[in-house]
This record gives structure tokens, sequence and C-alpha cells, in this order.
């Protein structure tokens, strides 16, 4: 599982290692299949971390020109449904595939619908030419419990559009169409709430790090 390619040349450090392993596996002589996606949304996800504590803590948000982007989110039900039909996919399926939800958004709107989700009033957002990828990793750092060194790596890639534009999987997942934006960011708020949260990327950090909840 990698993240989608964007179309211009400039791809950011994040990406561009990302885009290196799938390559790297394939080249291996294992037959590979590479699932492409932008932001994952579900409780434990990184980027839904972060783009959860900036919308719930910053009413009003002084952004980077990002902020107008378009990404395609996929719930993260949809992308293990994807992953599981991989593994038993032909020798047809070898190859790099995008995968994503049905809604197509900017960074903004994106974060305006959690705020939505969650009973927010809209969240006032400013984007300014002004705002580099270190001053907003600093920023990020500060209001969520994602440390700069992720932080910074993650914003770098959001200055890229991250829509699907490669051929869809030769495989329809089992189970109910692709989740929309809303209901994914329902779900993933209530399990949150039942704190059903069986895995996090912040497991992977020591105790005590800076990315352990605030």
């Amino acid at each position: 599982l990698g993240g989608l390619e964007p179309s211009d040349d400039k791809v950011s450090p994040h990406l561009r290692s990302r885009r290196e392993v799938g390559q790297i596996l394939a080249a291996s002589g294992v037959d590979t299949i590479v699932l492409k996606s932008a932001i994952i949304l579900g409780s434990g996800s990184a980027s839904f971390e972060m783009l959860r504590y900036l919308a719930e803590r910053l009413p009003v948000m002084v952004t980077p020109r990002w902020v107008r982007n378009r990404v395609q989110p996929i719930a993260v039900r949809d992308v293990l449904r994807h992953l599981v039909a991989a593994a038993s996919a032909g020798p047809e399926a070898v190859g790099g595939w995008d995968i994503g939800g049905p809604d197509v958004l900017t960074y903004g709107e994106l974060m305006q619908r959690y705020a939505e989700a969650t009973g927010l009033r809209p969240r006032i957002v400013v984007p300014v030419p002004v705002l580099s990828p270190k001053l907003s990793s600093y920023w990020v750092n500060l209001v969520t419990p994602v440390p700069g060194r992720l932080a910074r790596p993650l914003v770098e890639s959001l200055r890229h559009e991250m829509v699907c534009t490669g051929p869809p999987p030769p495989w329809a997942p089992d189970g109910e169409p692709p989740l929309g934006v809303d209901e994914a960011l329902r779900l993933a708020l209530q399990r949150i709430r039942e704190a059903a949260v069986e895995t996090r990327w912040s497991t992977a950090q020591w105790a005590g790090a800076p990315s352990d909840p605030l």
C-alpha cells in the first residue's frame, strides 16, 4: 500500500520514497501488487489524526495555499477490502492501481466536512502564500499529537493534488459500495468515541514519544 503519484515532476520526498518502495518490491522477482491511495479516513491514520486535531482545536486557521488542492480520500475499511481482494487476485492484477473513495474535494472542504460531522461550527480557513512546509510542520506539531519529524513530510506532500488518475484495480471488492467522506468520518468518529481503535500509527513509537496523546 503506497501513495498516489502526482502528475507534476517535483514530487515531495515522502511520496518519492513511497514510490521507490513499490519499485523495489516490483523489481524483486516476486509478483507485486501496489495499491496507491491519498488520505485514508479512519481512526489510527496519521493523516486523519492530523486533520481531526487541526479541525477540532483551531476554529480559525492560517494555512498554506495547499488547502485549495484537491484530494480523493478513501475510508480505511475500503482500503482493507482492496487489500483482501488483491491477496486472491490473479496474475493479471500484478502492477500498480489507484484506489480512492467516490468524493473529490479540497483539503479545506475536507476539514469543513469533519467539523460538520462533529457538530462544530464552520472553520475559518485563511490561505496565505508564504507559509513554508517547515513552519507548517511546527504548528502541526504544536496543535496535534503528530511529531514534527512525521508532520513535515506529510505537510510537504499536501502541496500535490492527490486524485486518482490511473486505472482502477481489475477486481471488485466484496461488500457494500465504497464509502463517501461523510460516512467514513462518521464511522471513524464512532470507533474513537467507543475506544475501539485496535491499532494506530503511534503504537510504533517509543513510550513517552511526542506522538503520544496530549
